[in-house]
């Protein structure tokens, strides 16, 4: 898929950037719901671990903490999302950066879907993961 953007802003995204975070979020067991809510507001890991983050929309399957957090520190990695920042240091919400944001003004465009992930991005994540490479 060819992809570029620039946010008014005037931040510039290569194509290899948008891809990688595209598969990134397509491989997650997220649903647009939660990167639509985090566009919003900064939304704690509570709310989307366990049954919550199913009832509200934001996880396929029911994710204890421990993984949900893991899943969602991928997404900082590949620079979709940021941890939010209080006056005592992080906390346990999130919110998308300015690439998370452009990626889901895109998603909504194509279909207000996150777009699917075949064999070949979901074993590409996965290695990238497993060596935690960013690219």
């Amino acid at each position: 898929m060819a992809m570029s953007a620039v946010l008014s802003g005037g931040l510039n995204f290569p194509a290899k950037t948008l891809r990688r975070a595209t598969r990134a979020a397509a491989c997650s067991p997220f649903r647009l719901g939660l990167f639509l809510a985090l566009r919003q507001t900064a939304v704690p890991l509570q709310d989307i671990a366990g049954t919550a983050g199913i009832a509200q929309g934001y996880s396929r399957r029911n994710l204890n903490e421990l993984i949900a957090e893991n899943e969602l520190m991928w997404l900082m990695q590949v620079g979709l999302l940021r941890r939010e920042v209080d006056g005592q240091g992080l906390t346990n919400r999130f919110r998308l950066t300015p690439l998370g944001q452009q990626l889901v003004l895109i998603w909504q465009q194509q279909g207000d879907r996150l777009p699917p992930a075949g064999l070949r991005d979901r074993f590409y994540n996965a290695v990238c993961r497993w060596l935690r490479l960013p690219f």
